[in-house]
């Protein structure tokens, strides 16, 4: 009744459920990408709860609901334990939950006085609730949310704080090396070629392949390099869970011979080189056929080192804000928005392909901006009154504060602009790019980071410009989103991307890869579900940018700030009732 984890096998579509329960060790892979999310783990207080019971207080409990991507049916995720007696609870028990930048996760925490054993929340009193996503949480000040609980009309439900704490196991990795003593010798004519093969233990008894070591040739006695792996590819963070480690010979056909096998487990690997780190590599079936049988060689720990990776969140909880400023398309090649043919078209009923992606991504964005204010430009149109064609212009009409309040405030401006500018041309991205650097450029410390959004029909006319300002923009603290609407051909746009081909100019390569692009028309749901379009699409667009923040985090040896003091509740006096 009360379980926090999502039960096995409710696995989300699209989300990695984990590795292959197992790998040959012909087939091993680099592991990373399958990795889960990072995991945060939610802790709940409540202040003023409205009080239910006549003799005593109410016995509060959180019920903590998500919601599906595309549909708006709520799933009961988790349940705290009941407090006995309180208006102000802090529930002891943890909600935890897979994190991703790039999604939208809804919540919604109902809170009950709970007057007897039944599971049926039905026969509990409704002491009110509160809706939030995800990114909400993480993203307010020292990952602290403060919110006033609802849904009683007429009646004040109190407060909820809601903490969100990455869990550590997520990211610390380790740097480890071994070496092998008096291996049985399995090659003909030379002596064997060994590596070694780390697995982990599931749940079931099963075992997952998890790191392979380089095959040191031609010796019983090899010195493998030293390797860095997560701790949750080793063990999924439990320190005592089993560890199975193979020895190999290595053949050219790919039948590698099997040596001999130990195991072991994060908490004893982690007391180093010792005479506990020393392993007697085991060969079963020749244990059971020779009596004399002792071992087929040793393998020794020679070190253990812990790193812990600083994460995305590190930075967004000590403070670091990030910038969304959106760019719009508005040239004559998207047709007249007074036509339904128009990329622009201004439809009364739904969103054309502009407002959805402008939504889809902002609302993502707007949960790690602490102001909501948000600078919207448009270019390649002319401008009232003189009709002087402008690439950089803010779309509320208002050059020296181009600042929108909310993604709905930004629609508001796009759809204003439409009625009032004429679309024009030609395309030209330097100049939004720029507009967007030297904001970037004058707060290198690591305190903001920039997100630019162009939103385009796709014929670019200043590509060698355009080129320039994303090689010199590489080295600041920004990314671009280019999001391609219509049927045009995206060619160049895949050019900008630079996945493939690093993007460069006039000799001079990108520092980093700062340019995320996708054609908007993949994204569109064949049965209509407008939802889930914007859905795939943020997640697409925006599931690059933490590695991108990082490795201008990393480049610039710029550590995360503290984050704020932990919050500690205040006492509260017993108050009696009159």
């Amino acid at each position: 009744m009360f379980g926090l984890e999502k039960p096995a096998g409710q696995q989300e579509p699209g989300r990695s459920g984990g590795l292959p329960k197992m790998a040959s060790v012909g087939d091993f892979n680099v592991l990373s990408s399958s990795i889960p999310a990072t995991k945060v783990e939610l802790s709940v207080s409540c202040r003023n709860l409205l009080d239910r019971d006549t003799f005593s207080k109410s016995d509060p409990i959180c019920v903590l609901y998500t919601q599906a991507i595309g549909n708006k049916e709520w799933r009961e995720f988790g349940r705290t334990e009941v407090i006995d007696n309180t208006l102000n609870p802090d529930f002891v028990r943890k909600f935890i939950m897979d994190y991703f930048f790039e999604e939208r996760e809804n919540l919604r925490f109902d809170f009950y006085d709970v007057d007897s054993k039944s599971p049926n929340l039905s026969k509990h009193d409704f002491l009110g609730q509160m809706f939030c996503t995800l990114g909400e949480i993480v993203g307010s000040q020292g990952s602290r949310l403060e919110k006033s609980i609802v849904g009683i009309p007429g009646k004040k439900c109190g407060t909820v704080i809601v903490t969100a704490e990455e869990l550590g196991c997520c990211r610390d990795s380790v740097l480890m090396q071994f070496c092998a003593n008096k291996l049985d010798k399995k090659d003909f004519f030379g002596k064997s070629d060994p590596f070694l093969v780390f697995h982990r233990s599931n749940e079931d008894g099963s075992f997952t392949i998890c790191h392979k070591t380089e095959v040191v040739k031609n010796t019983l006695n090899p010195v493998w390099q030293a390797f860095k792996i997560s701790v949750r590819a080793l063990c999924n963070g439990d320190y005592d869970r089993t560890i199975k480690v193979e020895v190999y010979d290595w053949d050219r056909d790919g039948s590698h011979d099997f040596i001999g096998e130990f195991t072991t487990s994060y908490r004893e690997l982690s007391r180093g080189q010792s005479q506990f780190n020393v392993y007697e590599v085991i060969n079963p079936k020749k244990k059971g056929k020779k009596k004399k049988y002792v071992n087929s060689g040793t393998v020794t720990l020679l070190s253990f080192l812990i790193e812990t990776e600083v994460s995305f969140l590190d930075y967004i909880k000590g403070g670091t804000q990030i910038n969304f400023t959106v760019a719009i398309d508005f040239t004559a090649s998207n047709g007249n928005p007074l036509q339904p043919t128009s990329l622009h078209y201004m439809n009364p009923y739904q969103l054309n392909a502009y407002g959805m992606a402008l939504r889809a991504v902002g609302e993502i964005i707007q949960d790690y901006d602490s102001d909501k204010m948000f600078p919207a430009l448009g270019f390649g149109a002319r401008l009232p009154p003189d009709g002087r064609v402008s690439h950089e212009f803010a779309l509320n009409g208002n050059p020296q504060n181009p600042y929108c309040h909310g993604i709905d405030g930004v629609m508001e401006a796009y759809y204003r602009s439409l009625k009032s500018v004429q679309l024009y041309g030609p395309t030209n991205f330097a100049p939004v790019i720029n507009h967007v650097a030297r904001y970037a450029a004058s707060v290198k410390d690591g305190s903001q980071y920039f997100v630019l959004l162009i939103i385009t029909d796709g014929v670019i006319s200043d590509m060698a410009q355009t080129k320039e300002s994303i090689v010199n923009a590489s080295k600041l603290p920004m990314s671009i989103i280019i999001v391609g609407v219509g049927p045009a051909e995206f060619d160049a746009m895949e050019e900008l991307d630079g996945d493939v081909v690093r993007i460069s100019s006039r000799g001079r390569f990108a520092e980093r890869d700062i340019v995320q692009f996708v054609p908007f028309r993949d994204y569109i749901d064949r049965s209509g579900n407008h939802v889930l379009s914007m859905a795939r699409l943020a997640k697409d667009v925006l599931a690059e940018i933490p590695e991108q923040f990082l490795s201008y985090m990393r480049v610039r040896g710029i550590k995360p700030s503290p984050a704020p003091p932990p919050y500690t509740p205040p006492i509260h006096v017993l108050q009696t009732q009159i």
